[in-house]
Parts: C-alpha cells; structure tokens; sequence
C-alpha cells in the first residue's frame, strides 16, 4: 500500500533519520516508538505530505485515502459536534444535497408529461441508488455509535463546538477520521486526550481495521494492545520488526546481546590474525602468508551492534523547607458547572509526606479537586494550606503556557529567580537540552519536549508539596520511567493524577477514587486498591458497566441488581453480535454492487434482502441504545 524508500530528513546540518526504508501494507498496525525529539511526529508528517523529506520516496497505490489525526487541529465555528462529525462524510452530503434539490423540484413541478420531470424522475433514482451505495442510509447512526464510544453523551451532540475544550475536541477529529473510509490512519498520541473507558473502545476499533495504522504513542498498554508491528526511530535508524512494543522489546535485547557476543568473538579472532601477521613478517619465508592473512583480514566484515539512545534526562525534586503536619486541610468542598455538580462535601486531611493517587473515570472531579487546592478558580468550602507550604502544580496542559515565540533559555531565565539564574543552562543540560538547543524558540518543539521543558521550568520554585495532574502526557518512555524514579525519590509530599497503573505501582500510600461526587478511600498503594476492588487492573476502574452502584448500608450490590445487570450485559453483547455481522454483511453487499451494478439492479431478491438487512440492522441499533439507557439509568 505505502512503500518508503531510503527516506532522510535533517534540521540545521544534523539527520533527524537518514535512509530509512519500510514499507506498510494491510492490516499492519505500526507503533512508531521512540524518544521525545526523534523524528516520530515529523515521520508521520511525511507520510501524509504535509512535509516533504530531504531525500527519499514515498511511492502508494493509486486512490490510497489517508487520515491523520494532527496535535494541532482547527475549527470553523457556529457547528454542532454533529454536524462537524458529518464532516466525514463528504461525498454522501454533496449527493445528499443533490437529492433535497430534486425532491424539491418534484414538490413544485407540475409538467409530470414533459422530458424534463422524466428526467427528474431518472435523476432521482440515480441519486438514490448512490446514495445508498456510499452508505448514506447508515452515516447518521455510525456517526452516533462513534460519537458514544469516544465518550460523548448524547444530549450533548446539538452543542456547538467551540463551547469544548481542546482534549474534546480532538475526539471529535478522532471521530471523523474513523468515520470515513480511510485506506490509511495516522494517528499522533491519539489516548493523550481520552478516559480509559474511550482508550479501550478505541483499541477494539482499531484491532478490527482493516486498513493500516501507523501509532505515535507513549502508551505501552495501548500499543501492546493494539499493534501487531513495530518501528523505532533511535539515533537516526529505524528498527523494524513484526511483534508487539513489549515483544520487541525483549526481541531487539536479545537480537543486540547476539550481536555483542558475536562481535566479540570475531574481535578476538581479528586479534588473532594480527599477531600472526606480525609474526609472519618477520620472516622472508612466511611473507606470502602474511600477506594472505592480510588480505584475508581486509575482506571481513566487521559487525556492528545496533546503537541505542540511553541519554536519558537527570531529575530531582529538592525540599525547600519543612511545612507542618497538617499540609492540606478540605472541609465540604463543592463544585458545580452551571447546573450541574462535580464535586459534593469533599473533605480530605493530607499530612506531611503523603504520598496520594488520585483515580476514577474522567469527569468524576480529579482535576477539578486538584485546581480548587492550588485556588484556580471559585468553590464552595474551604481549602486552607498548613504552615510554611509551598506548591508546586504541574497541569494537565502546563506545556500550553509556555510561550511559543520565545527561546527555551528565556523561558527559564524569565521565571528564574536571582539565586538560580545562573544555573538555568545545568539544569536546561540536565533535561537534555544541550548546547545551541537552548536557543530553539519553543513552538519547534514535540509535545513531550515542552513537556520536558515545563517539568524543568516548575524546578525553579521553592517546593515541598507536589501536585502533579497527568505529568506523563507526551513523555517518551523512557521519559516516564526517569520522572517516577525522580518521585519515588521525592521526600516531600506528592498528590498524583494517573491513568497509567505502569507510573503508578510504588508511587503512593494512599488512593481516593473519585466518583458520583464523592471520594473513597484506600489506605495503601495501587495494587492495594486493586486488590480491594477485586479489579485485574486500572482499566477495569473506569470501565462503566465495572463500576457498581454500592448500598452505604451493607455496601454490596444485591443480588437482584446482579442478576438484573448480567441479564442487560448479555442482551447487549448479542446485539452487539448481531450488528456487528449485519454491518459486515451489507459491506460485502456493498461491494458486489459497487463491482456489478447492472446485474445486481435487476435481481429483485437481492435488493429485498438488502433492504430487510438494513431495517434490521436499523432496528437492532435502536434496541442497543435501549438496552445501553437502562445499564447507564441503573448504573450496573
């Protein structure tokens, strides 16, 4: 499908890749991994043509339809997540509109005798019969089941869009892409801005692609869930192998322990041969020989074991002072947006050297806790910060108040103080920013880059209370791993927002899971928590139907509303089932009449078996949306 050939890219004299080779053909699900800076996003660029290499070619098949989900997306406003979602389907609007105009052509007209209605007439069944070919007749409920299992509640779909925020809005780009028939998706971190609930939906959409997909993402959960194929940019190579990220992993270890060990053997055999060179020329009689050898020698291919990039960036979080016991104190704290609470009566005692995680679904009030601490905006209670605090707030999307037109030294210097300015270039070297570096103005950079910088930038601050809102968003992987080292390291106290059970194992001594308003919580770590919640991992926290409504007073689910729930769980999984084969079925039907239209015109049983499919398929969508209404009104 995609073949690139001997693709190099550089910036300022340096090779971002040089010569890199690959091809992708259907059903690859590619995880393009590699270190903040390597060339990931820039990659992906190239591939959909937003960005031309230095040298190299990308040859595709004809008609090949590519999709890209950008970091950076755009807007027209005045639209509905709907109709920006209809967006996708652009081909079904234009003949969609074509059909209002002749069918308003046919309200009006009155010459039913005449050439022009007869033709009216024809045009009006040709317009139909596209319509249905292109899949006109399912693009509203697609759009709608999309939509759901990105994370949108359908009373919010008449919403105009601007009325969202970034992380939601991307969804809604996510959610076009998927929509339209693409040959090829590029995705660039496409979990960076969903709740679990949505990040498992959407690995179960793309196992089930048939076209390609090429990942950027941090996420090793997710790659291992849902790649079948890996490609790493190191140090301007790409390393390519068919497995998983976790499978290759171990894969290429394994593969550059070989080559060590062959390398020293043959380093040692070279070894060899030259001292019996040496010794050979110092006799006239075994000059010959020597001379043998040393063309012998000249013709050995000396192995090389791939290079790995293991400049990893150098964190520590210092204490300023000592606070008091008591660091923060929470008493029947309440938020609500307009009509609607997200917080109700939270109370909540954080002593000196806690180590706190902060878990539940999106929307449940973590951030939103979080920001009332460090006074974002107005609550109802009170927060009051012990003796001698002083917070350091890393948020969600800290990267986006950097300041894009300035240099990375600059933007240090600015917020320095006058007894660390002068350390401000260590420390820049320290998050491996180096040299001519630190004079890039800060929109050149990956996301995870100015995630670096904003990590380096809250250093500069005197800190003994950390609270740190999703800090590993953008970070490579070994990124994340250096931060965590850092915070378990961290003598003062922590309060920790996480999705990522991999960060979170060793992190924390205590978890409050926010939901329906409230807090609970679990005196241990996140593996206590599990345990306790008898859940096989954190995706299990933030999965809806997983989540039980508890009774305060016996605190079990009874069994009638067990039965009740594994009655409406298994209804929808057949539903689910059977729509799933209706789709497929009228795919392929789809295909036969698009590959012989004429012949299929005329048989009467094929078009009547394709209409039953499609109200059938009509009506199990409504059935789901029933069956859904009741697990969400239950909430089982």
């Amino acid at each position: 499908m995609l073949n690139i050939h001997n693709l190099s890219v550089s910036f300022g004299g340096t090779y971002l890749f040089e010569e890199v080779t690959f091809r992708l053909g259907a059903g690859d699900r590619v995880g393009l991994v590699g270190k903040n800076g390597a060339g990931k996003s820039t990659m992906l660029k190239i591939l959909a043509k937003d960005f031309a290499p230095d040298s190299g070619v990308i040859s595709q098949e004809k008609e090949v339809r590519m999709g890209f989900l950008r970091q950076d997306i755009d807007f027209e406003q005045g639209r509905t997540v709907l109709e920006e979602a209809y967006e996708a389907f652009t081909d079904i609007k234009i003949v969609e509109k074509k059909l209002e105009e002749i069918n308003h052509l046919l309200v009006t007209r009155t010459d039913y005798e005449s050439e022009e209605y007869g033709q009216i007439i024809e045009d009006l069944s040709d317009y139909t019969h596209r319509f249905e070919l292109l899949g006109g007749y399912n693009y509203i409920g697609d759009t709608e089941k999309i939509l759901l299992g990105l994370g949108f509640k359908r009373e919010v779909f008449n919403n105009q869009t601007e009325t969202f925020s970034g992380g939601w809005r991307m969804r809604i780009e996510l959610a076009k892409l998927l929509l339209q028939a693409n040959d090829v998706l590029l995705l660039d971190e496409p979990t960076n801005h969903l709740d679990i609930e949505s990040i498992i939906w959407l690995e179960s959409f793309l196992r089930n692609y048939a076209g390609v997909v090429v990942i950027v993402s941090h996420d090793k959960m997710f790659l291992d869930n849902v790649t079948n194929r890996t490609i790493e940019i190191s140090l301007g190579k790409a390393y390519d192998f068919n497995k998983p990220y976790s499978e290759y992993l171990e894969l290429r270890h394994e593969i550059r322990e070989k080559q060590l060990a062959t390398q020293k053997n043959q380093a040692k055999k070279i070894e060899e041969t030259e001292k019996l060179i040496e010794k050979f020329r110092a006799k006239a009689s075994k000059a010959s020989m020597a001379q043998s050898l040393i063309k012998k020698l000249d013709k050995v291919e000396r192995i090389e074991v791939d290079e790995d990039d293991n400049s990893v960036m150098n964190i520590s979080f210092p204490v300023s002072k000592v606070p008091g016991r008591v660091v923060i104190e929470a008493e029947d704290v309440t938020k609500k947006y307009g009509d609607k609470t997200i917080l109700k009566n939270i109370s909540l005692l954080v002593e000196r050297g806690s180590k706190i995680a902060f878990v539940g679904q999106n929307g449940q009030g973590k951030s939103t806790f979080i920001k009332a601490i460090v006074n974002e905006f107005e609550y109802q209670g009170s927060i009051k910060l012990g003796h001698n605090v002083q917070v350091g707030y890393f948020a969600q999307n800290q990267a986006e108040y950097l300041d894009g037109e300035i240099t990375l030294l600059q933007t240090m210097e600015d917020a320095a103080s006058d007894t660390n300015r002068s350390k401000v270039r260590d420390m820049l070297g320290s998050f491996l920013f180096r040299g001519d570096e630190v004079e890039k103005k800060v929109k050149v950079l990956s996301g995870g880059e100015r995630n670096r910088l904003a990590l380096c930038k809250l250093l500069l601050q005197p800190i003994n209370v950390l609270v740190m809102d999703e800090p590993t968003n953008h970070l490579d992987i070994k990124s994340k791993n250096v931060l965590k080292a850092a915070l378990q390291k961290y003598e003062g106290t922590l309060l920790l927002v996480s999705h990522d059970r991999d960060f979170l194992q060793g992190m924390s001594n205590i978890v409050y899971e926010f939901r329906d308003q409230k807090i609970k919580e679990y005196l241990g770590d996140i593996n206590y928590f599990l345990e306790q919640r008898n859940l096989e991992n954190m995706r299990e926290v933030e999965k809806k139907d997983s989540l039980k409504v508890v009774s305060k007073e016996s605190n079990k689910v009874s069994y009638e509303d067990q039965k009740r729930g594994k009655s409406l769980q298994n209804r929808l999984s057949k539903v689910e089932s059977q729509i799933k084969q209706l789709e497929k079925d009228l795919q392929h039907d789809d295909k036969m009449l698009a590959s012989n239209y004429n012949k299929h015109i005329e048989d009467a049983k094929f078009f009547t078996a394709y209409n039953k499919k499609k109200a059938d398929l009509d009506k199990l969508l409504l059935d789901w949306e029933i069956i859904q209404e009741e697990i969400d009104v239950a909430g089982l």
